[in-house]
């Protein structure tokens, strides 16, 4: 069956190659799914795993399957499998576990070992092929109601992780109420992220570059939340428009604005970092004045990689809300479809090439 693939550490080796077809008969545990592809999505990590900035092949493998943002559904379950059927609408995580203690209790997206597994990312083949298999433990069950967001369910899993994680680290507050929140960068993260700061009551503001009028002010104004374009505005002219921050959320690719958000971040808040750098920026900052109000402030800065099941789950019911409250609002993430796995060139340079490719996105099959 076809596939789209790399080979790790050759820059612009993407390639559509045959693999083996899956089979349930890789677990004979009885626990395999076996799912026909529909859709996989693909982002910036895509891309830079192709510029060969990160990722590894699996063993045995001089390639890798890329693409780790699924949606299928089941053609056919192991005989221990209780949770799914034939024709169930599914997505899949994307960490698999290693050896740590959090790994073998579910908690494998804080795995505390240096090597990490990671599908269509790291060691292990990815989603953009015709069907994959996998234990029933990794799969998750799309609602038919949200069947027309596909692809965004991966992504929603970290919006909705980092936001998730945010919270739980502020229980140290005890009575810790956030008000205000930027979420740094108009992306797919950055506007899922704004979805779920708003759905917990939070004035939120996006902040890029761009200005508008454009698709990512629209859906950021649809959920209720502000659009900031640094271009026309002055992030110290925003903290007296909104106060500081009680919570931030990089989601921008760049280490520079990452750690440049350390100066806006308020008394007892919260900076979380989603964004994974492969590159070599270096960057100057004030440190001993941010040292100082970081120590004085109280402040916590976190760092949050992908998901694992129960953040995907989160990120369903927040987007199944979202649907609710801001009706129509998220399906304008999905920009550019391409057609086809024979199509890849075409998806590698909307990634590329294209500044406007909201969500890219691969139509593998139809039902």
């Amino acid at each position: 069956m076809k596939a789209i693939a790399v080979n790790p550490g050759t820059p612009n080796s993407v390639h559509l190659r045959d693999i083996p077809e899956p089979s349930l008969d890789q677990f004979p545990n009885g626990k395999g799914v076996l799912v026909k592809v529909l859709k996989v999505g693909v982002d910036a990590t895509d891309k830079e795993i192709n510029e060969a900035l990160y990722g590894n092949a699996p063993p045995g493998d001089e390639f890798m399957v890329i693409g780790h943002e699924s949606f299928g559904i089941v053609e056919a379950v192991g005989e221990n499998v209780t949770r799914f059927k034939p024709g169930d609408y599914v997505t899949a995580t994307v960490r698999r576990p290693g050896g740590s203690i959090y790994d073998k209790i579910g908690t494998y997206d804080m795995t505390s070992e240096e090597t990490y597994y990671e599908r269509g990312i790291n060691l292990l083949h990815g989603y953009l092929t015709e069907k994959f298999v996998d234990e029933e433990d990794y799969i998750i069950r799309v609602p038919q109601g949200l069947t027309h967001l596909h692809v965004l369910m991966e992504p929603m899993s970290c919006a909705a992780k980092a936001v998730h994680q945010a919270y739980e680290v502020q229980r140290r507050m005890k009575v810790w109420s956030p008000k205000v929140a930027w979420v740094m960068g108009a992306g797919q993260i950055g506007l899922l992220t704004t979805l779920c700061l708003r759905l917990r009551g939070l004035q939120v503001s996006t902040i890029a570059r761009s200005p508008g009028p454009h698709l990512k002010q629209e859906i950021t104004e649809g959920m209720e939340a502000n659009y900031v374009s640094t271009k026309t505005t002055d992030l110290d002219e925003l903290v007296k428009q909104t106060g500081r921050p009680d919570v931030i959320v990089d989601a921008t690719g760049s280490s520079i604005i990452a750690f440049e958000s350390m100066k806006y971040l308020g008394l007892n808040g919260v900076l979380v970092f989603t964004s994974v750098t492969g590159d070599s920026d270096k960057h100057e900052l004030p440190t001993s004045k941010i040292n100082l109000e970081w120590v004085l402030g109280n402040k916590l800065l976190l760092g949050s990689v992908n998901a694992n099941r129960d953040h995907f789950e989160m990120g369903i019911k927040d987007l199944a809300l979202g649907e609710m409250m801001y009706p129509g609002v998220v399906e304008k993430i999905l920009t550019n479809p391409v057609n086809g796995l024979d199509n890849y060139a075409e998806m590698m340079r909307l990634l590329v090439e294209d500044n406007s490719a909201l969500k890219v996105y691969v139509n593998v099959a139809s039902e």
